[in-house]
């Protein structure tokens, strides 16, 4: 980035999820986009300025609202530095928005886990909290201890609200447990993302709960943590897809090639291409060796970068969201914008998140240089080069 009247100056390939400039200039002021246009027309407007170098592909910083940390460092803590340890791992991996991810521990736990996050999102390091429990299915629990799921308890949801003070973003539930409406539409009256997953519900049941007027909005890890797909038992997972294709809710879809089959994730993108989130689920084992880790309460096993329980089950992911955007376009055939778009502008929109996802005047100046095989030579988060 060069110097420049409005801060600096930014040229390369401009792809984001509406549009491509094959040669254009973003211009950012402090931590924001000023202006995005194309070169022949910035050099109008500064004839008495060489253009900038050509940098390579710039695309918008990359937005994960499921991560449960990374780089050894976990969110599920009360260790301030260790959580920040965790988001700034992912900033630098060109996360440049991340949503911290609690999973179901004991109340009072993660009611101190929500209030020691809700510091960091305060100081604009992490951009809210996602509470994945404890309101889920025991027979869908994936990686979720199951000696502390409870059915959705108002007093306790009013307890991770008042803890958040307005952080909560996103809260994921199973919405065939007892309780499950008035919490959820607790959560909406207070701005919260109602999320489902980790449920056992029959089709009909999952459907009601995000057609028009129910409580969903968004599917936590589409396919993960639900029965599988089947003909004369389709379930949550058509469900959710006949949803999305509506364009009635988002479904999260970890892009790590070991959550799903690349198949499927096109099928997916097929079905509703642009109502799909891509999330790594990234615990603390992502950026890390093979070896011994935890999630919450439970001991994960990495092997060959896959993370399980000691039973087998999986646990978490361990892949930044930069990675998962490469395993969308080379594995599944995604066109690069349509990526971008479910890495990018779409889990933005499924948050709440209205300053980050895209590249445009007034939006936070948050991008990637990225080279053709998607490898990381630059990130620039709010204006600030972080490698």
């Amino acid at each position: 980035m060069t110097s420049g009247d409005d801060g600096g100056e930014l040229r390369g390939r401009i792809v984001t999820a509406d549009r491509v400039l094959d040669d254009g200039v973003i211009s950012i002021s402090g931590d924001r986009v000023g202006a995005v246009t194309d070169s022949a027309e910035w050099a109008a407007r500064h004839p008495d300025r060489a253009l900038p170098l050509f940098s390579g592909t710039i695309v918008p910083g990359l937005v994960d609202i499921h991560n449960h940390g990374g780089f050894g460092h976990r969110f599920d803590t009360t260790d301030i530095a260790e959580a920040r340890a965790a988001a700034e791992f992912h900033h630098a991996q060109g996360t440049t928005t991340v949503v911290a991810s609690i999973v179901t521990a004991p109340a009072d736990e993660m009611v101190a886990q929500v209030a020691a996050l809700r510091e960091l999102a305060t100081a604009g390091v992490v951009a809210g909290i996602h509470a994945e429990g404890p309101f889920l299915s025991e027979v869908r629990c994936g990686a979720q201890d199951p000696r502390y799921l409870l059915d959705p308890d108002p007093v306790l949801t009013e307890r991770l609200l008042a803890a958040a003070d307005g952080w909560l973003r996103v809260m994921t539930l199973a919405p065939e447990r007892p309780g499950f409406d008035a919490v959820a539409t607790m959560l909406a009256r207070h701005g919260v993302v109602v999320a489902l997953g980790h449920s056992d519900a029959a089709h009909p049941e999952f459907r009601a709960a995000l057609a028009p007027g129910g409580s969903g909005t968004l599917v936590t890890h589409l396919a993960n943590g639900m029965p599988p797909l089947h003909h004369r038992a389709p379930g949550p997972v058509a469900a959710a897809l006949l949803a999305a294709a509506a364009r009635a809710v988002t479904v999260e879809l970890i892009g790590d090639g070991v959550h799903i089959d690349s198949g499927f994730g096109a099928l997916v993108f097929a079905t509703a291409p642009q109502r799909v989130a891509l999330i790594t689920d990234a615990m603390q084992a992502a950026g890390m060796p093979d070896g011994g880790y935890r999630l919450g309460p439970q001991a994960v096993q990495v092997t060959e970068g896959v993370a399980r329980l000691p039973g087998g089950t999986l646990a978490g992911g361990t892949a930044t969201l930069l990675r998962c955007l490469r395993w969308a376009v080379r594995d599944c055939g995604v066109p690069l914008p349509e990526a971008i778009r479910a890495a990018t502008v779409t889990p933005a929109a499924a948050a709440g998140l209205s300053e980050v996802g895209d590249l445009r005047p007034g939006m936070f100046a948050d991008a990637l240089i990225v080279d053709d095989g998607f490898d990381l030579p630059r990130v620039l988060r709010r204006g600030q080069w972080l490698s």
